[in-house]
């Protein structure tokens, strides 16, 4: 099982091996990079609720956070992995850890660009927890999505004001 075996990290991947069958086995790349950033704007493109199923070296994270979207939510088994999902957290304010216990299903919401946060029995994400991590909010003027529409918006505007210019002097 995935979530039972020694992860390796290195800079630009994480391996596990399999020594049941002596075969290493890659779980992430940096090679992926550009295809997790096309793929979060893919996903972003609408705004909307991103729900992102394994953090793993945190690359779709840090893209997907980059767009105007509503909310994203991560969801980490790996115990190697939930500690690092953890620290990319770490500048993020309004951060929501979702934890099952006998009593039922817990929310927590913690701030951890607080000091203090170290001091929280929620600060030691535990396997299974899911944490919510709010999408920064950019600045948004209505003029497009991404910046050639912003800029294709613009032309547009511009052209019209010109043609019409040019119109009421020429008559």
């Amino acid at each position: 099982m995935y979530t039972s075996q020694i992860l390796s990290f290195s800079e630009n991947k994480i391996t596990y091996t399999d020594n049941d069958i002596d075969i290493d086995w890659e779980v992430m790349m940096d090679w992926e990079d550009p295809l997790m950033a096309a793929s979060a704007a893919y996903v972003c493109e609408g705004g909307g609720d991103v729900l992102e199923i394994g953090f793993g070296m945190g690359i779709s994270a840090t893209y997907i956070q980059s767009h105007t979207i509503n909310s994203h939510t991560i969801i980490e088994n790996h115990p190697q992995i939930i500690p690092k999902a953890r620290a990319w957290a770490a500048d993020k304010q309004n951060v929501t850890i979702i934890r099952k216990t006998i009593d039922g299903v817990q929310r927590f919401s913690v701030d951890m660009t607080k000091i203090d946060i170290f001091n929280s029995k929620h600060f030691y994400i535990q396997p299974n927890d899911v944490v919510f991590v709010p999408a920064l909010r950019q600045k948004n003027w209505g003029t497009g999505a991404t910046g050639f529409q912003t800029f294709t918006t613009i032309a547009s505007i511009l052209s019209v004001v010109a043609t019409t210019v040019l119109l009421v002097k020429n008559l």
